[in-house]
């Protein structure tokens, strides 16, 4: 990466052409692996005990942490990368790698120490505020012979990889000899390394392409002040002339961020987030968009405004997080990507945007159907569905799910063509589609405050009516425009 410059390039490219180009390349990430996991509940009282909230748990989520965090996000960019850490002989080992069959564009080399405890980070939440975190960790080092076979692993990897991700949190995986052996092979290969550092010691990433430290570990690096734009620079460039890094990128919360390079270049990019929610594992977005980026062949001013636009994103997500491909192209003012499709969301992603809607009051409705051959009174019911909300998810039965209980010759449409067409409504904010026979486990993970069914219902009847009313949300009944049905439609078609 010698020619790496800040030179200005001739034509200003769109960020959809700088998103495209990230999945042209491959990205090796070696590091800590750990497991975030979530508990989700409600506090609704104290405890007689001591004075501390009760917390009702009413769910449990796993998801990849650490250097696992960063391939997820990698994943969500369309990237290949290849994984490579050490784990322990352990259920939240095991957890780890049942979690990485789930990640197809992620191929995992994981070594395994029976002494090693896999690190675990809890997190208990109610609503939006955490609560507590407890963390299961071990210090003792990996042995001598399972860093070798860490290194011969990912030496026998790095050839095929276009960016090095050296992913430290201070669990063990990454010595120093580990660290200079993998920076010496990839400068060999003329392979960029971008390095998310710990401690103090940044000498031990001598060599380094790029280390992106955050202002508080800046700071405790070099003992010297990080509060505004001169003491940052001041501080990233005590660490290239003393550790020998070529840049240094500092994350800087919500002043955004300060890029210094060993050739004097320094650029600020102030903070795009429009709402903070979360920012557990913004830095790991901000790498992998960084080693794409770079890896990629862009310019070291494109991946700074890229990553800088990913971290905005991320941190406005609840929990361990990652940025996709979709949202960096749709939160773009150049590129006003919203189509029809990108309102059709999985449970996870149709979640996250309840939640930030919740955060700033609006109130979020739910309803469901079939919605093969939309007529005028699926409109006049979609329609007074959202008079009783401010954003409006449609629940959608997948091709399979209709046809078990409509038969064989149903679907008309496929799913992928039901729920574009929906989406492309204004008044519908978000289709999401579920494979099982009613909507209960979408209704449950979604948790609307308002479910809307049809007046020929009966409340007590509707499905996932008593899980709304659990968490005090309410159910309403709309009229419905007689004389309209798909099935009629179709038999009118077949005469």
């Amino acid at each position: 990466m010698d020619d790496l410059k800040m030179e200005k390039i001739p034509r200003q490219r769109s960020v959809g052409e700088l998103v495209n180009k990230l999945s042209t390349c491959t990205v090796l990430c070696i590091g800590d692996v750990m497991l975030d996991r979530f508990v989700q509940g409600k506090v609704e009282r104290i405890s007689p005990e001591a004075p501390i909230p009760v917390l009702r748990m009413t769910s449990e989520k796993n998801i990849l942490g650490g250097v696992g965090n960063v391939a997820r996000n990698l994943e969500g960019l369309g990237i290949s990368t290849l994984l490579v850490g050490g784990i322990g002989k352990d259920k939240t080992g095991q957890a780890v790698q049942d979690l990485l069959k789930q990640h197809t564009l992620i191929s995992p080399h994981l070594i395994s120490h029976e002494k090693f405890l896999t690190p675990l980070k809890i997190r208990y939440i109610s609503g939006n505020q955490h609560l507590l975190r407890v963390d299961q960790e071990t210090s003792v080092p990996f042995p001598d012979s399972i860093i070798q076979k860490l290194q011969d692993v990912s030496l026998q990897a790095l050839p095929k990889a276009s960016a090095l991700i050296l992913s430290d949190y201070g669990k063990g995986v990454l010595n120093r000899d580990l660290i200079k052996g993998l920076i010496a092979e990839a400068q060999k290969n003329h392979t960029p390394v971008i390095v998310d550092p710990k401690g103090r010691d940044y000498a031990r990433y001598e060599g380094a392409t790029l280390v992106t430290p955050n202002r508080q570990e800046l700071a405790q690096a070099t003992e010297m002040e990080t509060d505004c734009d001169e003491s940052c620079i001041a501080a990233a460039q005590e660490i290239i002339k003393t550790c020998k890094i070529k840049m240094v990128l500092v994350t800087r919360g919500p002043d955004g961020m300060t890029l210094v390079t060993d050739e004097g270049y320094v650029e600020h990019v102030r903070a795009t987030a429009l709402e903070v929610f979360d920012v557990s594992g913004a830095g790991d977005t901000v790498v992998a968009l960084m080693a794409s980026s770079l890896g990629a062949g862009l310019t070291l001013t494109e991946a700074v405004h890229l990553a800088n636009k990913a971290g905005g994103i991320v941190v406005g997500k609840a929990g361990t997080a990652v940025v996709s491909k979709e949202e960096l192209l749709a939160d773009s003012p150049q590129e006003k990507f919203q189509t029809a499709e990108r309102k059709v969301y999985t449970l996870e992603e149709a979640i996250e945007r309840r939640l930030r809607w919740q955060r700033k009051g609006q109130t979020v409705g739910f309803t469901n159907g079939t919605f093969d051959l939309l007529h005028p009174g699926h409109i006049s019911s979609i329609e007074e569905a959202r008079q009783h909300c401010d954003k409006l998810f449609i629940g959608v039965n997948t091709d399979s799910s209709v046809k078990r209980y409509k038969g064989p010759t149903r679907p008309i449409q496929s799913e992928m063509a039901r729920a574009t067409v929906l989406a492309s409504l204004q008044m519908v904010d978000g289709v999401v589609l579920f494979e099982e026979d009613t909507p209960l486990k979408l209704i449950e993970g979604l948790r609307p405050d308002v479910l809307i069914k049809g007046a020929d219902y009966k409340i007590e009847n509707i499905v996932g009516a008593d899980v709304v009313h659990s968490y005090g949300g309410k159910v309403v009944l709309a009229q419905i425009v007689p004389g309209q049905s798909t099935t009629r439609t179709v038999e009118k078609l077949a005469v």
